[in-house]
Formats: structure tokens, sequence, C-alpha cells
């Protein structure tokens, strides 16, 4: 039985225009809560990888070494970074080219692969955060526009009734502003979200740029081709 008052009869009771915002300010809704909890669960368990593989990387005593203590946690944002770069480095210390230009191009190129190994990284934990992004800045528009709709049939029932009384006006009144509160629903918990994943996103991207920092200065020190040092 459908209830007569309430928020949930205001719904059903409310015209088709309202009817079809509120279905997609759910689905918003929806969206945006199944993105906030994949994206705190991956990026906390990202960041707990990459800070326990920098450290690693960095008590090891060597680069080989640095780089097996890395990938001992599987497939993570660190050791693809890592493999990235590992690659293109053998791929420069195979290239038929003297060893002092090979001395030239090491930092500069590997500069380049690693940064954009950490970008890759970084699009691939950024995606779908623009969905909340959209969800915050345009569900309390959404919402809005349902109000205004609502309104609008409200005062066309006016008419056609040829009453303004409180009873004629308040049922429809009361249908619009579910809409603006919904909006709201939706708008509020995607705002704070995405501010907070945006400061989990930030900490992965320091600790790979740290990353990239650390693999490129121990490739200087310890590889005798790439050292700047003569001799």
């Amino acid at each position: 039985m459908i209830p007569e008052t309430g928020i949930l009869g205001m719904m059903l009771g409310a015209t088709l225009g309202v009817q079809a915002v509120l279905a997609l300010l759910v689905l918003m809704s929806v969206g945006s809560w199944s993105i906030i909890f994949t994206k705190i669960i991956l990026y906390k368990r990202t960041r707990r990888q990459v800070t326990k593989g920098y450290t690693l990387f960095n008590d090891a005593e060597d680069l080989s070494g640095g780089l097996q203590a890395v990938s001992r946690d599987g497939d993570t944002a660190l050791s693809r970074v890592g493999l990235l770069a590992v690659g293109e480095f053998r791929k420069l210390e195979k290239a038929d080219i003297e060893r002092e230009r090979k001395r030239m191009l090491v930092k500069d190129t590997l500069r380049r692969v690693l940064r954009q190994g950490v970008n890759e990284e970084m699009k691939r934990l950024s995606s779908s955060l623009s969905f909340l992004a959209t969800c915050a800045n345009a569900a309390p528009f959404i919402g809005l526009f349902g109000t205004v709709w609502g309104i609008m049939h409200a005062f066309h029932s006016i008419g056609l009734s040829q009453s303004a009384a409180l009873a004629t006006v308040a049922p429809g009144i009361s249908e619009a502003l579910v809409t603006t509160a919904i909006g709201l629903v939706v708008a509020i918990p995607a705002t704070i979200a995405y501010n907070y994943l945006l400061a989990l996103l930030g900490e992965v991207e320091t600790e790979l740029v740290n990353y990239a920092g650390a693999f490129l200065n121990r490739v200087e020190r310890e590889v005798s081709w790439a050292s700047s040092s003569k001799g």
C-alpha cells in the first residue's frame, strides 16, 4: 500500500517530471557511493603498498636488491613504474652508441620514463573521480530543476482549481522541494568524498615521485657507465 504522507508518499505521488529527476538523482547517488567505497579501499591499499615499497627500496643495499624488494608485493604501482624504467634502461644499455653519449642520455631518458610511469599510475587511480565531481556540482542544480518543475505544476493546479487555498498549493510544493533535498543529499557526500580521495591520491603521488627520484639517484650512483664520474 502506497503511503499518502511522508517523503516516500510525496515521491510516489509526484508528477512524472519530478519522478524522473528523482530517479536520476538516485542513480547518481548509487554510482557515487559505489565509487567512494571502491576508491577508498583502493587508495588506502595503494598508499600502504607504495609507502612500504619506498622504504624497502631505500633500505636495500643496491638497485637490484631494491627492485626485488619492491616486487615482493606483486603487481603494485611502484613495481610497474620500476619495471618501465628498467626496461628503458636496458634498451639504452644495449644501444649501439658510445658510452659518453649513453651517459649523457640516461638521466633525461630515465626521468622522462619515470615521469611517464607515475603519470600512468595517477591516471589509472584517478579514473571515475570526475563522476564524483560531477555529482557534487550538478546534483543540487538537478534537484533545483525538479523543484522548479514541481512548483510550475502546483501553480498550474491552482489555475485549474481556481483556488489558492493552502490545501491546494502545499502538496505540490512539498513534492517539489523534496528534489532539492535529495539533490543536496547526493551532492554533500560526493563533495566530502571527492576532497578526501584527492588528499589520499596526493599522498600516493608524493610517494611515487619520491620513489622515482630515489630510483634515478641510485642509477647515477651505482651504474658505472651512467655515472658522471670519469674513469
